[in-house]
């Protein structure tokens, strides 16, 4: 039978232990009221990392997400100090993010220099001891919660570990949905200014095709993504004279529908100014190349109707040349050149050719003959001089339409990975 020393020393540690629980759930019960009201990721993570350092009584701790789609990647968010003293802000070490990803259990180091098991580490001389814990969300580790150098020099506890690992698994799905609230605002706020850019896109193309005597000319991009990199223009010159264009720049999305609208305005300007297509293919690669990275380039035909004396007058930078039916039957133009923005000099050739009252011009990008199919066909250019030979006596809109349909039934549903544009130009009279 225990003595009345031996039942107080009992009493005693029980008292401590009722009061050391008391105190944990008061802990955990404020931080639980601080962090659940809150959306706000460094809000949360900082509000965190300060109560436990205060509940465990280290000197600064950190807490490291993981990136989920990489377990060999992550981010620090915070790292906070409550020490007077200055000292260096210690970096979690992949050593130690590996063995969390392994092992997902709380990691006591008292003795880092000496510790087996991470042997050969070299680490930071004012690390004392650390304590490490997983915060984990759905039965994936999400981030860790580490604290360094327990104050006055003591070494963490087997208590210490326990409430460090209670607050981490607390806090990891509070901390996961305020990450993925944040990702999700995020993504909305991109996918709005993508709709922006698209809407101020397609503001910057043709709103109506050009209404000339004795032609019909139309044109219609349809982007792979909400924005695209393809292009056309109608720019008119003088009573007599129009220019028409049709370009492709590097890459898809934003990027490309930025180079895009470089472009566009700086043709506009060369057209009024340069008077053949030869002399502002060559200004407007000249000013590309100078405004734009190396990789950065684009394709374009380029031409001028003259209204009057029915000549197409025409240069070709690299883009797919286009088809041209007239009495002859259909042919190719011949006259290309390298894509603007790729050398700073190039001497751009420049060819005519006669429009007689049965000629029709179809200008394509590359996103039509390299449609594919499930079976990753590309749809060609056979398939596209079949459409044109089909319907060449349709209006120009009607062809387009055509064509379109063509691509798509041979898609067959498959994705479509590039943009689509078509420019159509027929002579109807003298």
């Amino acid at each position: 039978m225990p003595t009345s020393e031996q039942t107080l020393r009992i009493l005693e540690e029980e008292n401590k232990r009722l009061k050391r629980a008391v105190d944990e759930l008061s802990i955990l019960n404020d931080l639980a009221r601080a962090i659940g009201a809150s959306l706000n990721t460094q809000e949360i993570i900082q509000t965190i990392v300060r109560r436990s350092l205060r509940a465990i009584g280290a000197e600064q701790g950190v807490i490291t997400l993981v990136e989920e789609q990489s377990h060999q990647s992550m981010k620090t968010l915070i790292r906070t100090m409550v020490s007077s003293r200055e000292q260096e802000h210690f970096h979690f070490n992949q050593a130690l993010l590996g063995w969390m990803h392994l092992n997902r259990k709380p990691l006591v180091i008292n003795d880092p220099k000496n510790d087996e098991r991470f042997r050969g580490i070299p680490w930071d001389s004012s690390v004392h001891s650390l304590l490490a814990v997983p915060m984990m969300a759905k039965s994936e580790l999400r981030g860790v919660l580490t604290v360094y150098n327990k104050k006055e020099g003591k070494p963490f506890a087997e208590d210490d570990q326990r409430l460090l690992a209670i607050i981490a698994g607390q806090s990891g799905q509070v901390v996961e949905n305020a990450r993925l609230y944040e990702t999700e605002k995020a993504l909305v706020k991109m996918q709005e200014e993508v709709r922006l850019a698209a809407r101020i896109q397609t503001e910057l193309l043709p709103k109506a095709p050009p209404s000339l005597p004795g032609y019909e000319i139309v044109g219609r991009t349809i982007p792979a993504q909400e924005v695209g990199g393809d292009y056309f223009d109608f720019i008119p010159i003088d009573d007599t004279h129009l220019a028409f264009c049709i370009g492709d720049v590097t890459g898809k999305g934003l990027p490309a529908s930025l180079l895009m609208a470089n472009l566009q305005a700086t043709l506009r300007g060369q057209t009024l100014t340069s008077g053949s297509p030869k002399t502002c293919l060559e200004r407007s690669n000249q000013l590309l190349y100078q405004s734009t990275s190396p990789e950065k380039f684009a394709t374009l035909f380029y031409a001028i109707i003259d209204l009057r004396n029915h000549h197409l007058h025409y240069a070709n930078a690299g883009h797919d040349n286009p088809y041209l039916c007239s009495g002859k039957g259909i042919q190719r133009l011949k006259v290309g050149g390298i894509p603007l923005g790729m050398l700073p000099d190039f001497g751009f050739e420049q060819e005519s050719v006669s429009l007689d009252e049965s000629s029709l011009l179809v200008a394509y990008s590359d996103g039509v003959t390299e449609a594919m199919n499930a079976q990753e066909e590309m749809f060609g250019e056979e398939r596209i001089a079949a459409v044109i030979d089909q319907h060449k006596n349709v209006p120009p809109a009607e062809l387009i339409e055509h064509l379109v349909s063509a691509v798509k039934t041979f898609a067959a549903g498959h994705p479509q990975s590039d943009d689509i544009t078509v420019v159509v130009m027929r002579r109807t009279r003298s």
